[in-house]
């Protein structure tokens, strides 16, 4: 019936059908216009992660602002008065940005240290290395020996000033992302109606807009700012870095790798059609069949609005690659039938071609299939869309494969076709000899290869190094590396501790008494010794940390004012009654994002020296957990971890977690496959081994490679598992067809080489450049991805073609020949 209808309407109306995907090609091309990338922080977090959700309290509680970070080294003295005047055109040349908020430099400092004035005086009336009267050198001292700006504003050898440059907030995404974080939060607690649901979903259109245009401001944002640093290169070393930056610059990545993973898997197809066919049709023929299937499911992903993100963003290339394969299989089977049958009809070998093809492409196609779903079992967005984005796209290539190459064919196709590429391949034929005289050499090679996977795959590690996950060329690294070595670090990281609810106040008389006359401010009596003790106590164990860069509390706001009072400590009343004495303008920058008296809690944010190699960022986060409550004496419940270095080692250990169960799932999935497809156990199972093998050995590599795991390098193991065993299927396959004509396993198996392995090689040499490729991105992650999926297929075409075949002969799973 099936055949019937597919006969009567793909085989004789060719036009017909070539008619209706050119309808379908022009209606999803339109909605092409609609796709959109996404490089956001929130395509790296994990939606329902609870620590995401603290983090957001905590930025409520004590601020949050968007910033950027230029790290400007001059060629002369910092105080030299060229550079003070570059530094403050600079500065102006910043302010004057409409997007720009504030700018603070080394120029903008308080100096309390600059004069012989009353304490109460110097507080009041501050002065500022800008300032005309200030002492340059006595400001430029206390500043680079202040527990406050040191490795803040400057470097600790002086050369290196650190510039924020804060943004204005938007009120608007403010507002939306509040909502938007409202229905999360209700939608984890089951608690939308289906009224709501669908006000949700007319909201998410609302925010994808305005995100979008957001995107484009910060673009320009960004090019506004350069340009301003431009003028400025000749007179200093200037670096960029903030997530802003960071944001455009990785959707300029994401838009380049399209691009370049798109133009030079084409390019390389072109190529490799050539090499194969030598004929201008059957280059033709494949690439618009690669052409129709990735326009359709962009204008789909436009249509349903999924994103590409950095994760996806070689969904084109692998779009590509896997569809040029079926097209081969396709296009190499129907040329070897039309040879070996002159004077069969074009419609007949064609509809031929499609029968004997269908199963085993079905089967290649739902066996990668399986392993991108298993990317569904994260509970990150961007790797979830990742895996359906996968799966759409497979099959919109499957029917494409199967409407189009057949249509085109019979429209264009002479009824006698020369195919140059049926000669012997000189590589298969070495394997098919090999397969059948190196017995001992195949197993021991085998068993080389258990031990190395076994033994890499004990070494397998996740990381999170943001920094290394882009090339040492590019502004993102070489900021985030400047402001790791002379800045503190990059990776945020807070420790919140919490207070009891009720301490005993200190009574004292000080000097600090006499400032209070008339202050009925009741926030001074929030501070107390006990509070301050154990700021202190925990500030300077963090301090003490390797991997911590700078450390910065309420603890090193006292030791300034213990410093200011002669070096006497501060009872916790003399503490309180000099913070409602402080400006409110130094207050809401330097202690008030470390206290919080309403919620009887503080702040201590430490930054992470990611680019430091030995760092283990999981260890650091158990072992501060670990110290905080066995060597310093907290409670667990008063204290707790938040920041992006939690939201990131979260994503990895809970996508580790995932996918190396879900592996298991992904062999189970395929072994059952086979199992329906060839109808034996036995065949099913050594079908599974060569690929199951390669993927193992790859992460074996990884692990004696010490490379870290990470969102991409993670997947490796599952999709090169679902790519690779289309190879075993199109071989078994062609076995089993070939056997029942032969009857003898050798004979068989060098006709398979000779036939269905010269695709196999075609198909496999196509994958492994068109992974190779990836390493044109500046996304380390995806470079890896490229380079070691490429590896593994060679690994899985080399098993497939030796160690399979082997194992045919050996257990003889067919009717004895």
């Amino acid at each position: 019936m099936i055949e019937k209808i597919y006969r009567s309407s793909v085989i004789e109306k060719p036009k017909f059908t070539l008619s209706i995907l050119i309808i379908l090609l022009l209606s999803f091309g339109y909605f092409a216009k609609d796709f959109q990338l996404d490089a956001s922080s929130d395509t790296l977090l994990l939606e329902n992660d609870p620590d995401l959700k603290y983090l957001r309290e905590v930025n409520t509680k004590y601020g949050s602002k968007d910033f950027l970070v230029l790290t400007y080294a001059p060629k002369e003295n910092l105080l030299s008065p060229v550079v003070v005047k570059n530094l403050t055109d600079l500065k102006n040349d910043l302010v004057s940005l409409r997007w720009v908020s504030n700018v603070i430099t080394i120029l903008d400092v308080p100096l309390l240290k600059n004069n012989d004035d009353p304490l109460s005086e110097r507080i009041k009336n501050y002065k500022t290395l800008s300032s005309k009267d200030s002492d340059k050198k006595r400001g430029f001292d206390e500043i680079i020996n202040s527990p406050i700006y040191k490795e803040f504003v400057i470097s600790k050898d002086g050369k290196t000033s650190g510039i924020l440059v804060y943004i204005k907030t938007d009120k608007k995404l403010s507002s939306l992302i509040k909502t938007k974080n409202n229905y999360l939060d209700r939608k984890d607690k089951d608690q939308l109606t289906s009224e709501d649901k669908k006000k949700y979903k007319k909201f998410l259109k609302e925010y994808d807009d305005y995100k979008k245009s957001y995107n484009q401001k910060n673009h320009q944002n960004i090019n506004e700012i350069r340009i301003i640093l431009e003028n400025y290169k000749d007179t200093a070393k200037i670096h960029l870095g903030g997530i802003p930056m960071i944001a455009d610059d990785m959707m300029t990545f994401i838009k380049n790798d399209i691009i370049v993973f798109g133009a030079g898997v084409f390019l390389f197809i072109v190529c490799t059609l050539w090499f194969i066919f030598r004929n201008l049709l059957w280059v033709f023929i494949p690439l618009l069949s690669c052409f129709f299937s990735v326009l359709i499911m962009v204008g789909l992903l436009g249509l349903v609005g999924w994103k590409v993100t950095v994760i996806s963003s070689n969904f084109i290339a692998l779009m590509l690659i896997l569809t040029m394969a079926m097209n081969i299989h396709m296009s190499v089977r129907y040329l070897q039938f039309k040879k070996e049958n002159p004077s069969i009809s074009n419609s007949e070998a064609i509809l031929w071609t499609s029968g004997k093809m269908f199963w085993p492409i079905l089967y290649t196609v739902l066996t990668t299939i399986c392993a991108f779903l298993s990317l569904i079992f994260s509970d990150i967005k961007p790797i979830i869309d990742f895996g359906w984005m996968m799966t759409v796209g497979l099959l919109v290539s499957l029917s494409i494969t199967f409407t189009l190459l057949p249509a085109i064919l019979n429209i264009l196709s002479k009824e006698n076709v020369n195919y140059e590429g049926e000669k012997k391949s000189i590589i298969t034929s070495f394997l098919s000899k090999f397969a059948q005289k190196n017995t001992k050499t195949i197993f021991v090679s085998t068993l080389l290869v258990i031990i190395v996977s076994i033994i890499g795959i004990t070494k397998l590690e996740v990381e999170n190094s943001f920094i290394n996950y882009f090339d040492k060329k590019t502004e993102i690294y070489k900021g985030m590396k400047l402001i790791d070595d002379e800045l503190g670090g990059t990776t945020p990281l807070d420790i919140i501790i919490k207070f009891p609810d009720k301490e005993e106040i200190e009574k004292t008389d000080d000097d600090f008494d006499s400032w209070d006359d008339e202050d009925k401010d009741e926030a001074k009596y929030w501070f107390t010794r006990n509070k301050i003790d154990r700021i202190t106590k925990v500030h300077d164990y963090l301090d003490n940390l390797q991997a911590v860069g700078k450390v910065i509390s309420f603890a090193s706001m006292v030791k300034v004012a213990e410093d200011l009072n002669d070096g006497k400590e501060l009872q916790g009343l003399e503490m309180g009654i000099l913070y409602t004495k402080i400006p409110d303008s130094i207050k809401k920058e330097i202690i008030d994002p470390y206290i919080s008296i309403t919620n009887n809690e503080a702040r201590i944010n430490l930054r992470i020296l990611d680019s430091k190699e030995d760092l283990r960022r999981n260890d650091l986060i158990t072992k501060i957990n670990h110290d905080l409550e066995n060597q310093l004496g907290l409670n667990r419940k008063e204290f707790k971890l938040a920041g992006v270095l939690i939201l990131f080692n979260n994503l990895l250990q809970s996508l580790f977690k995932s996918q190396i169960l879900t592996l298991g799932i992904v062999m189970v999935g395929i072994t059952v496959m086979f199992l329906i497809l060839f109808r034996n156990i036995t065949l099913s199972l050594i079908g599974v081994v060569p690929n199951f093998m390669a993927a193992f050995l790859i992460l074996g590599i990884v692990g004696l490679l010490e490379i870290p795991l990470d969102m991409m390098t993670i997947t490796i193991a599952a999709i090169t598992i679902g790519i690779a065993v289309d190879n075993s299927i199109h071989y078994i396959y062609r076995f089993k067809e070939e056997f029942k004509k032969i009857n003898n396993y050798n004979l068989t198996l060098e006709k398979c080489h000779n036939t269905v392995g010269v695709a196999i090689l075609n198909t496999s040499i196509t994958i492994v450049f068109g992974f190779s490729i990836l390493v044109l991105s500046n996304f380390i992650p995806t470079i890896y991805f490229g380079i070691f999926t490429g590896i593994a297929m060679l690994l899985a075409m080399i098993s497939v073609l030796t160690l399979l075949p082997k194992l045919i002969l050996i257990v003889k799973p067919f009717d004895n020949g």
